[in-house]
């Protein structure tokens, strides 16, 4: 369908708004990432495109990127799972009280939740979408749920501000608005492909409207995911951070309003986050420093993919099987019953997380408060035939 006059499409001839790649010469980044990044960088209004160290080919724009623009907005560069992030939780059991290997024979967050959906989306001050059957649950791809623990203390003082103790484990959940978001994408692309949106037009506010409810739902997910993930080990635990790292949203830095879009890119204007490597890799707790406009108030959102998932499938079960990919290097357990899955997401698809945040440490970006382990990660169990 041709798009209306609400929507714009790129110009062969559209200049380039700077680029900026956060990398060092020992990362390894993927050409045609690049070339996405530089191709999105021609849209009309765009300001600035910075591509993370987790920088990697998505289709048609790249992930580990953020964007800025001014006059339009491109709900294509925020992608299907709107509001997708991570959530970190302080849980009250001793991480020498794990009891993993148990946790992982009887753990089982696939399916509805047996709750009242509407009510626990009300008690968070979100509205239903119709995608409730999905809510407390993880999805596929990359999302996980992972019981972790302290590795080592880098900044004391900033851990103990967050109220966490070494001792103890950690929930980290990575998921977002599970078909939501892939409906609103949707509706947009049927209608306008992959242009964008004429800010304060009629069609962008009702994109954002939608996008700030997916947003919200995501964020409400991540939290019945931990709830149903700590009901399944009988602990109690208490949310520490939520970011969301597939969004767009307005700023007024320069006295013009902004669009700032994000496509697996944590912010760095909200605090801590959690940057996870792959399920055999540690986490690193960062807090983010510098002033943030050179890398559009944004930071790495994880490893990034280091092979396509065909290619990890293939890779994979040539060295592997899928019974060898349920532990890790870290004596850690992955619940994952889906077996494509599994080789897709093996640790060696990935880059290495400790390059990745070190370019974000040389670069002036972040601080690392503290490293964590995988004890135990949920993808998904088998689905009935």
């Amino acid at each position: 369908m041709r798009p209306d006059a609400s929507s714009e499409t790129p110009p062969a001839s559209a200049p380039q708004a700077p680029v900026r790649v956060i990398a060092s010469a020992q990362s390894w980044v993927e050409g045609e990432a690049v070339r996405q990044l530089e191709a999105m960088a021609r849209l009309p209004g765009m300001k600035l495109a910075v591509g993370l160290p987790d920088l990697h080919p998505g289709k048609g724009a790249p992930v580990g990127a953020a964007f800025t623009s001014e006059g339009f907005l491109y709900p294509y560069l925020v992608g299907s799972d709107i509001g997708c992030g991570m959530g970190l939780w302080n849980v009250d059991l001793l991480a020498r009280k794990a009891r993993p290997e148990r946790w992982a024979g009887k753990l089982d967050l696939e399916g509805p939740w047996t709750g009242d959906a509407e009510g626990f989306l009300q008690e968070h001050g979100v509205k239903s979408s119709g995608f409730e059957a999905a809510l407390g649950t993880v999805g596929g791809g990359n999302h996980f749920a992972e019981l972790q623990r302290v590795d080592a203390v880098h900044d004391a003082k900033a851990f103990t501000a967050l109220g966490l103790s070494a001792d103890r484990l950690l929930l980290l959940v990575h998921s977002g608005s599970r078909g939501l978001g892939e409906a609103i994408l949707r509706a947009h692309v049927d209608r306008h492909a992959a242009g964008g949106l004429v800010e304060d037009s009629p069609e962008a506010r009702l994109y954002l409207t939608r996008h700030d409810h997916a947003v919200a739902w995501g964020r409400a997910n991540r939290a019945l995911v931990a709830r149903r993930m700590l009901d399944g080990i009988g602990a109690m635990g208490q949310r520490v951070l939520d970011v969301c790292h597939n969004s767009v949203t307005p700023r007024r830095d320069t006295g013009r309003t902004q669009w700032l879009h994000r496509k697996g890119a944590a912010p760095s204007d909200e605090g801590p986050v959690v940057i996870p490597g792959s399920r055999g890799a540690l986490s690193y707790l960062v807090v983010p420093t510098g002033e943030g406009h050179t890398s559009a108030h944004s930071l790495a959102h994880g490893a990034g993919r280091k092979w396509t998932r065909f290619s990890a499938r293939e890779r994979m079960r040539e060295r592997f099987t899928a019974e060898s990919l349920t532990r890790t290097a870290f004596k850690s357990h992955v619940v994952c019953e889906n077996k494509d899955l599994l080789f897709e997401e093996a640790p060696p698809a990935y880059k290495p997380i400790d390059r990745v945040v070190t370019d974000l440490v040389e670069a002036g970006l972040v601080r690392v408060v503290a490293t964590l382990a995988p004890v135990l990660t949920y993808k998904t169990r088998a689905r009935p035939e």
